[in-house]
């Protein structure tokens, strides 16, 4: 089969793969339709992940076709799947809660063991759901929706509760737009003028622009001086993640959904007076799979907007090098591969 492999930090290229050949029972064999490219992506292509090894074929946001099964497989072949690209033990501590998302041996679809950048791919069939009526390129999109929409229900925020989206990337935008279909008032606070004036034209959010003001001053004089009641951090960015704490108002919940690599230093005299709530989210689960793809069918994501870029398995290479440093007008690229 053809696959997309990063064989080192800046060396992209498509390369004849074995293909994976026959399922194991609990697990089918998928074809490949639509691969999303994540921000994940384009840092294991700069050499930025600190726990990949090369070479690896990367795609974790994926849609495909149930093409063989194995043994105890319900799904039927030819049967459209969005794939859960989070791999759990099953046995651990956050298993046994209920929390796979967070399973001690996590192994990521494109990260920890080879995804989805090619055209067949072996996966457990409780990491499949049918697509139930979705396109598969629309399929392709509910994972990265996915983990916006974990982050928002780990908030816990009654309706109207006045939050705060910071970073305006793919999933920034994700948790924003989870975030108003929770019926949360949202603003979104990011560097680029570009990306909020598409936040603010295309998908109709209040905008803070940080390349106008501090953060800071911003956050004063959008909500009185009192702070916002949810505050998500999107950005990746230590200085941000740091700063987040302060924009928080009393009582409030601030909620990490990037991951930055440093330590997180904050003051603790203002975390303790202001009796906030510090939530961390990783990945998404099941039901955010499902709330996803339903918000989807019913019309409450604007898709058509968010994916503004479409290659092909054979220029991904190209096109994936080319777009991790020209990021004008970028929001989300798609792969088709089937």
């Amino acid at each position: 089969m053809k696959a997309v492999v990063c064989r080192a930090p800046g060396d992209l290229v498509l390369e004849d793969r074995p293909a994976p050949g026959a399922p194991p029972p609990g697990w089918a064999l998928v074809a490949v339709s639509h691969v999303g490219i994540c921000g994940t992506d384009y840092h294991i292509f700069e050499g930025k992940h600190p726990f990949l090894a090369y070479p690896r074929i990367m795609g974790h946001e994926v849609s495909g076709t149930v093409v063989d099964k194995g043994d105890g497989v319900t799904l039927n072949v030819g049967e459209a799947v969005i794939i859960n690209p989070y791999l759990a033990c099953g046995k651990c501590i956050a298993c046994r809660h209920d929390k796979p998302n967070c399973c001690v041996k996590i192994e990521v679809l494109g990260v920890h063991r080879d995804g989805a950048m090619c055209e067949q791919i072996l996966v457990p069939v409780q990491n499949l759901y049918p697509a139930n009526g979705l396109s598969l390129a629309d399929a392709a999109a509910v994972e990265f929706l996915a983990i916006g929409a974990h982050a928002v229900r780990r908030a816990r925020a009654d309706p109207g509760a006045r939050t705060l989206v910071i970073g305006a990337g793919p999933i920034g935008l994700g948790t924003a737009l989870f975030a108003r279909i929770a019926g949360l008032d949202v603003s979104l606070l990011d560097m680029s003028s570009e990306r909020l004036g598409f936040a603010e034209s295309e998908l109709g959010f209040a905008t803070l622009d940080g390349s106008r003001a501090t953060a800071a001053d911003l956050v004063r004089g959008a909500t009185g001086g009192e702070g916002f009641d949810v505050v998500f951090d999107a950005t990746g960015n230590t200085q941000s993640v740091q700063s987040a704490f302060a924009h928080v108002a009393h009582g409030g919940t601030l909620v990490l959904v990037s991951v930055v690599k440093d330590d997180i230093v904050f003051s603790d005299p203002e975390f303790h007076k202001r009796e906030m709530t510090l939530v961390g989210s990783r990945n998404a689960l099941g039901a955010d799979f499902d709330h996803v793809a339903a918000s989807i069918r019913n019309g409450a994501v604007p898709l058509a907007k968010l994916v503004t870029h479409r290659t092909t398995l054979g220029q991904a290479p190209l096109d994936l090098a080319r777009w991790a440093h020209q990021k004008s007008g970028l929001i989300k690229a798609v792969i088709e591969v089937g």
